[in-house]
């Protein structure tokens, strides 16, 4: 099973934006972000466009069309990024009911719902502690 990249990405995205408008730059276009990614420009409009929906980018359109930040990178969050992303659980259970005559399928719902949940808070509490402008300040640091 391979991992998902998305948080990556649009985490890099997001903060590739927010840098570019501190440069003076009022909109980045897609094929600018997919550069820094090393992606697709299709790929990054996907993203743009989910995180457009949860209020986190907006575009422009005609001349000077781009993307920009609907709001500062201390303001968001990765658990706002994650939540524009992954909007489902983190974890699923069986797609199909197992055999509720089997012992394990009667309770392995149960027992794994329990761990999962407590996997999930963790993680979301983990994300809220992290804004974008942190995220930039260590790549910064790091360059």
């Amino acid at each position: 099973m391979s991992a998902n990249s998305r948080l990556t990405v649009a985490a890099h995205v997001l903060t590739w934006i927010g840098l570019y408008q501190r440069r003076g730059h009022e909109v980045a276009t897609s094929e600018q972000i997919a550069t820094s990614a090393s992606t697709n420009p299709v790929v990054i409009r996907r993203l743009l466009s989910e995180l457009r929906r949860a209020g986190l980018a907006d575009s422009q359109r005609g001349a000077g069309a781009g993307w920009t930040l609907t709001r500062e990178l201390s303001a968001i969050t990765l658990l706002d990024v994650y939540r524009a992303i992954e909007p489902g659980p983190l974890f699923a259970l069986h797609r199909a009911a197992p055999d509720p005559e089997c012992v394990v399928g009667q309770g392995i719902g149960p027992a794994l719902s329990a761990v999962y949940d407590g996997v999930e808070a963790a993680l979301r509490r983990e994300l809220a502690q992290t804004t974008l402008e942190d995220v930039l300040q260590d790549i910064l640091k790091a360059a």
